[in-house]
């Protein structure tokens, strides 16, 4: 078997995870008293939101394979494996933080607004079967939960596409863990907990735009910048992407996803659910045909790849306003967030910036063109219907979350590196990841060469 073929080095700081995660299974077995959520006798249970929602919650999860499917059809053939498997892996390490304490940080009992107390639900307790007054009035506590670990999951996997094939998958998932616990909580806090200071602005997210996407897009950036450039970046080879068909699959399969994504966010299978179902299917097709359009005006052949970059930044775009626009200002929001991050792409290929798979400017630029014509367009209170409180607060909002995600990412990834280099050697990165990471390959016929590899910056007293 090659995955059995070769010894992983410094196997003995591998323990460290493992007995963390004894440790935390350990604590979790404890039976622990549990206590009802907030209201929660005098609500009751709907079967049919409980069954949207669980459907909804499914559709969310296969997202992540569909990223991995599209990053790894992206790149080329040396690093497809690692390519997917970051996506993958932060399906195991997210889960387990979640239910731990992640949950607590984005939806328990808010601290002044900025963050939820740790202790509130913590390994899960209390997240059951009942009802929430405030969360969840209609389905349980434990399927909201759920829901939102999707969200949790994928937002890290985003930003795997910026700095494919040069970063060491062990440092990558300590960084997932502190990207997890220390951006990604508060912002679902800020934006989605009703006593969240960004919700209390007024600040509009219908299912991630900020959240997900506009963190994720500018994490992308910091990593960009702290990783550097890679050596064909700098040479100027031009990558070939390893399987176009792949890219076309993931496509598929985060489009079918996006509708639990975002019609799910409705929280119930009524009208908005529907409504956010057809703005995210119109505002996708929208983009991907002006991705189309907009390349052959300026000379290039109508392409897969063009087509599937378009339809996902379309599905980027209308996150933040699915729920809050008609139908008419979603096709408008995927055409125009089509044309910018086309344009956004244009000029990062122009640039000494290695996005690799140009994260920020489709995910970041997409979300943040999204979430300010969320305030244009939205019912009753968008900027087009004379209103401009919510449009100013977005603007205030876009640059605290840029400034909070852009510098805490780079801090993250410097002290991910102080622990775990973070970026492979010059042998490993020409190697590829796929072999050089995991002693596998696309084209597996014979053993992975050994590698001498740098040691590990591990801090003991």
């Amino acid at each position: 078997m090659a995955a059995a073929r070769s010894v992983s080095t410094q196997p003995r700081l591998w323990l460290i995870p493992l007995i963390l995660l004894g440790a935390v299974s350990a604590l979790g077995a404890v039976p622990t008293a549990q206590t009802s959520p907030i209201g929660a006798t005098a609500l009751s249970i709907s079967p049919g939101d409980t069954a949207w929602m669980l459907t909804a919650t499914a559709l969310v999860l296969l997202m992540t394979p569909g990223l991995s499917f599209f990053y790894g059809g992206m790149v080329d053939r040396r690093n497809v494996i690692s390519t997917m498997l970051q996506s993958f892996i932060a399906m195991g390490i997210v889960s387990i933080l979640w239910v731990t304490v992640g949950f607590s940080l984005a939806f328990g009992d808010s601290l002044y607004g900025v963050i939820g107390d740790p202790r509130t639900f913590f390994m899960f307790s209390g997240v059951g079967e009942a009802p929430h007054g405030e969360l969840s009035p209609t389905i349980p506590l434990a399927l909201f939960a759920l829901f939102q670990l999707k969200f949790a999951i994928i937002t890290p996997a985003l930003i795997t596409g910026a700095f494919a094939g040069r970063v060491r998958f062990s440092s990558y998932m300590l960084f997932v863990c502190l990207f997890s616990l220390f951006i990604y909580c508060p912002l679902a806090h800020w934006t989605w907990h009703p006593q969240g200071f960004l919700r209390q602005w007024g600040v509009l997210d219908f299912a991630g735009g900020t959240v997900v996407h506009m963190s994720g897009g500018l994490a992308a950036l910091a990593g960009a910048l702290f990783l550097g450039r890679r050596t064909t970046h700098k040479l100027q080879s031009q990558q070939v992407p390893a399987h176009i068909p792949y890219v076309l699959l993931g496509t598929g399969m985060l489009w079918f996803g996006w509708f639990g994504f975002n019609a799910g966010s409705a929280l119930a299978a009524n009208g908005l659910a529907a409504r956010a179902f057809l703005t995210t299917n119109t505002a996708s097709a929208a983009a991907m045909l002006g991705w189309i359009f907009f390349d052959c005006a300026r000379g290039r052949k109508p392409s897969a790849l063009g087509a599937c970059i378009g339809a996902v930044v379309g599905l980027v775009a209308i996150t933040p306003a699915a729920g809050f626009v008609s139908v008419g200002a979603s096709m408008f929001i995927g055409l125009a967030a089509s044309v910018i991050s086309n344009i956004a792409v244009h000029v990062r290929t122009k640039s000494d910036l290695d996005d690799t798979l140009d994260v920020f400017p489709c995910h970041g630029v997409g979300g943040i063109t999204g979430m300010l014509l969320t305030a244009v367009f939205a019912d009753k209170v968008g900027l087009i219907h004379g209103e401009v409180n919510t449009f100013i607060n977005h603007i205030y909002a876009l640059g605290i979350v840029a400034s909070f995600t852009l510098v805490g990412s780079y801090i993250l990834y410097m002290v991910s590196d102080l622990i775990i280099p973070v970026r492979v050697s010059h042998a490993e990165e020409s190697m590829g990841l796929d072999l050089s990471q995991h002693g596998e390959s696309l084209d597996d016929t014979e053993p992975a060469p050994r590698l001498p590899q740098p040691t590990l910056r591990v801090v003991t007293k």
